[in-house]
């Protein structure tokens, strides 16, 4: 089994799930060569026609705060900008009344800008309330998801001291570790805190007693 995290709310699309995958594809020995599961989708799968045998797991965590007033704050690079599409439409089915800021990064804006069209249509229509992205390729100095919540870094600090949930999706090995670092000196810069309370802060209240610091990484 591959395991995806699904980018489409049952209430906005009933009896489909919409997936985010990227194709996994490399030369060996002469040979163009691609993931077992990606490549079949990407190019032996006929739309409406080829039968793929799936399953649903219902994550326990990784979901929306029953208080729909509570803001979030959502940190997906990549494919990981995946179960964020399903939040906010979720959020606006269900008249969701807390504020969504949404973190997005890639390589280029004009190839890698997922969804680009459905964020300008919800923030036209006030359902994501700020859109902040990293396209690391298009400036001469790389700049990632991490370095956008560091310029950001006093706003967050007030969206997170009103009880925002914070939400990080993607790659666990590089990303997800820097974006830790990153909140933990948040905390440390604006929250008052030191290093050692701040790190407590982020680790142990929020993460484990106030359960408003998921992570579906990978």
């Amino acid at each position: 089994p591959r395991l995806y995290s699904i980018s489409s709310s049952p209430k906005v699309h009933p009896g489909e799930i919409h997936l985010t995958i990227a194709i996994v594809k490399y030369n060996n020995f002469d040979r163009d060569r691609y993931g077992l599961a990606t490549g079949h989708l990407a190019k032996e799968v006929e739309v409406n026609k080829t039968k793929i045998p799936v399953y649903v797991q219902p994550t326990k965590a990784f979901i929306l705060p029953k208080d729909k007033s509570k803001d979030i704050i959502m940190v997906g690079p990549g494919t990981g900008i995946a179960p964020f599409r399903a939040f906010i439409e979720h959020r606006k089915a269900t008249e969701a009344t807390g504020r969504n800021w949404l973190f997005f990064g890639e390589v280029n804006q004009d190839s890698t800008f997922f969804y680009n069209d459905e964020w300008a249509e919800y923030m036209k229509g006030g359902n994501l309330d700020k859109l902040t992205t990293a396209f690391s390729r298009d400036q001469e100095d790389k700049i990632y998801v991490q370095h956008r919540l560091l310029s950001n870094a006093k706003e967050i600090w007030k969206w997170l001291e009103n009880g925002a949930y914070f939400y990080v999706c993607g790659d666990k090995n590089r990303m997800a570790k820097d974006v830790h670092s990153t909140l933990i000196k948040i905390v440390t810069d604006y929250g008052g805190y030191s290093a050692d309370d701040a790190k407590d802060f982020v680790e142990k209240r929020m993460m484990k007693e106030e359960k408003r610091y998921l992570r579906d990484v990978y």
